[in-house]
Parts: C-alpha cells; sequence; structure tokens
C-alpha cells in the first residue's frame, strides 16, 4: 500500500494487496461513506465516539475504500472529507420525484450486491417455480437499485467495471401477458426509452447504437442488459438492467477495452443520481406500455433518428469472425438490422452480429472523430451490450434472445 500526503490531501492508491481480492466494502466502511456524503470535513475522534470503536478502526475502514476510487481528503485539526461528495441514491427522494408515478413502482436500493439482474431475475422465478409464493413473486414494476454492482455481466460474457457513486446501475422487472416470441425489438425499445430521458435531462450529442448501446463523442455512456422467463405463448417477465456513466475516474478507465463517455461531459447541468434514476424510470414505464401494445414497430421510426450509423458503411463481424461490409439502412419492425450489400439487403439479429466502423472504432466515424477529453474528466466504466436470454427453453429464432 502507497500513501501520498500534500496540500492537505491524503490518498490511498490502489496496491497489490488491494487487486487481488473480492470487492467487498465492509459495513463499517459503509457507515462512514454514509456520514462523509454530505462533502463536509468530519473528525476521525467523533467518528469513533458515534461508533463505538477505536481511531485506528476508522483509519483501516477508510483506507479500504480506495480499492473502489474513493479519494479522502486528510487535514490534520479537521478531519476527514471526500474529495468528492458521494450522492447517494435514496428511495424517498426518488419517490418525491416520481411524482403521480411513484406507484408504478416498487423500488429497493442495496449498498452493493453482485448482479441486480441476478437478484430480481430470482425473485421473479419464484411465482414460476411455486405459485403459492405471497404476491406471485416480485411485482411488475419492481426495482432494484445498487450503489456498487461487484460482479456486473455484459454481452459475451464480458465484465462491466463500475466505480463507487460513479454510475447509475439498476434493474426493472417487468411483466407481459405475451409470449418470449412477442418480445422482438424490446432491447432497441429500451434503447429509444433512455434516449428520451436523457434529452429530457438536457444530454447533447447522444446516440444510439444498434442494438441499444448509448454513445457520445467519447465512447459508450450506457447500455441495457435483458433477461427473460416465461412461455412461447405467454405470459412472460423480463428484467431489465441499465447501466449509465455519470463520471470517468481515471483509475476505471485504464481497465475498460473500448471507448467510453459519461454523463458529465454531456450535460451543461449534471443531474443528481436521484433524479436521473426518476426520469430514467418514467421513460421507461411509458415504453414499456406502448410496447405491449404496438410491439417494437410503433418505436422504429424513433430509434433511426437516433442511429449513429444510419445510412452509413458500416461492418459487421460475425460471430465465425468473419466480416460483412455494407449500408445500415436501419432496422425492421422486429429489431434486426438490414444491411445493404452488393447481395442486397440482408438482416441480422442482436445474438449474432457486431457492429465496427470501417474507419474506425465503435463510436468514431472518419467525419466524428473521437473529441479529446478534457484533462478534468472523470468516470466510471463501460455498461454492458444488450442481450436478452430466454430461460424457457423456446426455439424460435427471435432478435434479441440469447440462450
Amino acid at each position: 500500500m502507497t500513501m501520498q500526503m500534500g496540500s492537505g490531501k491524503w490518498r490511498v492508491e490502489r496496491s497489490q494487496r488491494g487487486a487481488g481480492r473480492s470487492k467487498t466494502i465492509t459495513s463499517r466502511s459503509w457507515q462512514l461513506l454514509n456520514l462523509l456524503a454530505d462533502g463536509e470535513f468530519h473528525s476521525g475522534e467523533v467518528f469513533a465516539r458515534q461508533l463505538g470503536v477505536s481511531r485506528a478502526s476508522v483509519f483501516n475502514a477508510l483506507a479500504d475504500v480506495a480499492d473502489y476510487g474513493v479519494e479522502l481528503q486528510r487535514i490534520r485539526g479537521r478531519g476527514y472529507r471526500l474529495a468528492r461528495p458521494w450522492q447517494r441514491l435514496d428511495r424517498d427522494e426518488i419517490l418525491r420525484r416520481l411524482g403521480q408515478d411513484a406507484g408504478k413502482f416498487d423500488i429497493q436500493i442495496l449498498p452493493q450486491a453482485a448482479s441486480s439482474n441476478t437478484l430480481l431475475l430470482q425473485r421473479a422465478g419464484q411465482a414460476l417455480e411455486n405459485p403459492d409464493v405471497a404476491n406471485g413473486g416480485a411485482s411488475s414494476g419492481s426495482v432494484l437499485a445498487v450503489e456498487l454492482q461487484t460482479a456486473g455481466r455484459g454481452r459475451m460474457g464480458k465484465t462491466w467495471h463500475s466505480g463507487l457513486g460513479t454510475a447509475l446501475t439498476f434493474s426493472l422487472l417487468w411483466r407481459f401477458d405475451c409470449g418470449l416470441n412477442a418480445l422482438s425489438g424490446l432491447s432497441l425499445a429500451m434503447g429509444v426509452a433512455q434516449m428520451r430521458a436523457l434529452k429530457k435531462l438536457g444530454a447533447q450529442g447522444v446516440q444510439l447504437k444498434w442494438p441499444n448501446d448509448v454513445l457520445t463523442g467519447h465512447g459508450k455512456l450506457g447500455g441495457v442488459l435483458i433477461e427473460a422467463q416465461g412461455d412461447v405463448l405467454g405470459p412472460s417477465v423480463v428484467v431489465i438492467g441499465i447501466g449509465l456513466n455519470c463520471a470517468l475516474p481515471a483509475h476505471l478507465l485504464r481497465q475498460i477495452d473500448q471507448p467510453a463517455g459519461a454523463l458529465d461531459e454531456v450535460c451543461a447541468v449534471m443531474p443528481a443520481r436521484n433524479q436521473l434514476l426518476a426520469v430514467l424510470l418514467q421513460e421507461l414505464a411509458r415504453v414499456l406500455q406502448q410496447f405491449a401494445q404496438d410491439g417494437f414497430a410503433a418505436l422504429r421510426d424513433e430509434w433511426e433518428r437516433y442511429h449513429i450509423h444510419q445510412n452509413k458503411p458500416i461492418m459487421l463481424q460475425l460471430p465465425d469472425g468473419s466480416t460483412l461490409s455494407g449500408i445500415a439502412r436501419g432496422v425492421s419492425d422486429s429489431g434486426e438490422l438490414c444491411l445493404e450489400t452488393a447481395q442486397g439487403v440482408r438482416r441480422f439479429n442482436s445474438g449474432e452480429v457486431g457492429v465496427r466502423l470501417r474507419d474506425g472504432g465503435a463510436g468514431a466515424t472518419a467525419s466524428h472523430p473521437l473529441p479529446q477529453r478534457k484533462g478534468g474528466s472523470e468516470a466510471a466504466g463501460h455498461p454492458p451490450a444488450c442481450s436478452l436470454r430466454a430461460q424457457s427453453g423456446l426455439s424460435a429464432n427471435v432478435p434479441g434472445v440469447r440462450r
């Protein structure tokens, strides 16, 4: 472990000791982080009295949080202060911001968990495995938000890196009367919902990459992981996991293997995380209700307006490693990518292809190169790309369904 002192700033850097251990913040550390969330100085001696522990215990608990990108200031005679105040998620504040829509959601916030999707999917499955479970398992509109997700999952087994307070990670459970076959295009519909929310919050220069990645000029801002349970004829239940970068700390940027963007780079006034979650939930619910009634076809034109590659040359990378070039001509009513090739227009679903531009990375074009990131920018890793995994054993080829 190394320590740096100077100008009253104290920081414990990630060390060999912390690099190999599992990401679990102790309950004592959470207590202290909650007390420090106001951004004011707090005495270690006062903390020790409040918690009934020694000052050494306070010191050790705060030293551990450096493994999660938390930077502290320590000034002799004044105590500890977070260099960047931690904006905690607060259920009551989220419900207040939801207003009349608050009754549509059952919100729970956890300090940390391996995966919000996994937990919520397990709760949904209780109804399928045991019909006598009270309330039939988790209800439609159940929301599980996690401050620190320790095993975030992305498409094709990728790991999603995130830090404490620098991203918004949550899952929403939604029930449909229809079967899994009717959910084609749902992943793209969720991209439309995110775009509506971000525009309402003043985000500029944000677009969608097929199937539903949200991009800024710097790279990937957010994404979705959708998982489903149910039968071909219905009913069905989906868990929609969403991750958005609020800021990009340097320690996370080093772990990311693709260009990444953050919300604080595209919003003139950065929204509070509670406000961000409330607006996202409102737009997700509206789009889900519209999707249940009309399917993705009613949202297709709007999705294509946000499409960064619309009518542009792209290169698709197929699962076998081969590539196919053509012009992206939007998407079908079921969410398949329409690619105009020398042999005509071909369709591809989200479970089979990746998108790469001919002249750059995913999010760059020859006419729109990636801008230089400002030196002070901070952010939280790359959320997963979208997939929708069916767990019912259905055999139909449904775009967006991963088996």
